[in-house]
């Protein structure tokens, strides 16, 4: 398979899991799955394991046996693998890193994007229950928070300077 292919097989199955994070999130994890979901939406997180965090290893599992058994690149499906590792590792370092805080040295940022994203993720857990909750996917954002971060970073950067 061309270097070509094996890129567009990566990077179709990390878009295609933003929609499949969307879709297991809003009608999975906030439906028949709760049990496991649940402890995400406590805050503070009593352990620094979550039961939610299953998820994440149910999808490295599924990632790993593709990785496994793709021939070491030369099956189509290696690259499906590599594409929901990609998705898995910005899905880490954005949600449970610079959102939710788990990882110490990213706690802020100053990209209008980052901002946006986490306002829209503090909207989903402004619900502690399972139902009414919005904004169940990871890295699309809707425009109404990002057009609040661009205000945001605008009025930060009208206030003198003291």
């Amino acid at each position: 398979m061309p270097l070509l292919l094996h890129l567009f097989v990566a990077l179709a199955t990390f878009a295609f899991m933003e929609f499949w994070a969307w879709f297991m999130h809003k009608y999975v994890q906030h439906g028949p799955l709760w049990v496991l979901h649940r402890s995400h939406h406590v805050r503070p997180s009593p352990r620094p394991f979550e039961r939610n965090d299953w998820f994440f290893v149910i999808y490295g599992i599924i990632s790993a046996v593709l990785f496994m058994t793709g021939d070491g690149g030369d099956r189509w499906w290696f690259w499906v693998g590599v594409g929901i590792a990609a998705y898995g590792s910005v899905y880490f370092f954005v949600h449970d890193g610079l959102i939710h805080g788990r990882l110490p040295f990213w706690k802020k940022t100053d990209s209008v994007y980052l901002r946006a994203l986490n306002m829209a993720h503090k909207m989903h857990h402004k619900q502690q229950g399972r139902d009414h909750s919005e904004e169940f996917g990871l890295l699309w954002v809707s425009p109404k928070y990002l057009r609040l971060a661009r205000e945001q970073a605008a009025r930060r950067t009208e206030r003198p300077e003291a």
